[in-house]
């Protein structure tokens, strides 16, 4: 039986070999501590019972339930009786690169970007698809799961495409749920999302993001939040928060050094917005995620339900 290529450090869940996806079935028994990841996971219910825990509570798990999270979210499982998932995880890499696009999409956009971010979600998205989608859906997650047996450099892009259909699936389940909006987002909100995600440290105002756009203030606030659910510096914030849980993980920066170096200076200012989007402090959240890895029972499920 080939092992999947994500490990785990210090209860930091990582690809081991520079894959750009990996999906596979998982069959949990008993309860699976919580912990965090350095990509987008999304986990797919296809059998069995249990209890999702992260920030939002403990929600019981049904068939065809899906759970989208950013990296850094932290959850677990909990009273698991034969839970079938079906986990698809993919690089933060391959989201700003090869998937970037997806950005101006109403749907997808959605998905990948705001919505997990928008309405106090911190990071993390749910729906669920009907039988007939999730049967579906699985068609593209086993063809993922027989690439990831084969060279990244010669299916990339295979791979690149199995996923964004797998996508497609969530994208219009979660559609269903909400107005997607007229269509596409405005290019001044797409540009206005590059010039803040790569300049995080940057002391932002809403004038000053507005005037590089060409825009008055109020119009791009609008524009914005018809876009993403959020305006401009409320989206910063978010970026930024994601980011710091990043270096936390990954690096040995001190707490106030991460601050700084995403934007925000004051120390009690950034452990507030911490905290608030995670439901800890930072220092407890590197703690708790850098030295405690899962201890759970989950089994590999090469052989997809009938």
């Amino acid at each position: 039986m080939d092992e999947p290529p994500v490990g785990t450090a210090k209860g930091l869940l990582y690809f081991t070999d520079g894959s750009l996806a990996h999906a596979g079935h998982y069959l949990h028994e008993g309860d699976h501590p919580v912990h965090t990841h350095s990509f987008v996971e999304i986990a797919v219910v296809t059998g069995g019972r249990g209890v999702h825990r992260s920030l939002d509570g403990r929600r019981e798990l049904q068939v065809g339930e899906v759970i989208l999270l950013r990296p850094g979210v932290w959850h677990g499982y909990e009273g698991c009786r034969g839970l079938d998932l079906y986990n698809c995880c993919f690089s933060t890499e391959l989201l700003q690169r090869e998937l970037a696009w997806t950005r101006e999409d109403p749907f997808l956009g959605y998905l990948l970007w705001t919505g997990p971010n928008s309405m106090r979600r911190r990071g993390m998205l749910t729906t669920r698809l009907d039988a007939r989608t999730l049967k579906e859906a699985v068609v593209h997650l086993d063809a993922l799961d027989r690439l990831g047996r084969e060279p990244v450099d010669r299916h990339r892009g295979d791979i690149i495409g199995r996923l964004t259909l797998f996508l497609g699936h969530l994208a219009r389940a979660v559609a269903g749920e909400r107005d997607p909006g007229p269509g596409p987002a405005h290019p001044a909100v797409v540009e206005a999302i590059r010039l803040l995600e790569a300049r995080p440290a940057h002391r932002w105002t809403l004038t000053e993001l507005a005037d590089r756009l060409h825009l008055a203030p109020r119009y791009l606030v609008r524009l914005f939040k018809s876009a993403t659910g959020l305006p401009p510096m409320a989206y910063l914030a978010q970026h930024r928060v994601e980011r710091a849980a990043a270096l936390l993980l990954h690096t040995d920066r001190s707490i106030t050094q991460i601050g700084r170096s995403v934007g925000w200076a004051d120390q009690n200012h950034f452990a507030r917005r911490f905290k608030a989007h995670y439901g800890l402090p930072a220092s407890t959240y590197r703690q708790r995620f850098r030295h405690h890895a899962p201890n759970g029972k989950a089994t590999i499920r090469r052989t997809p339900p009938g």
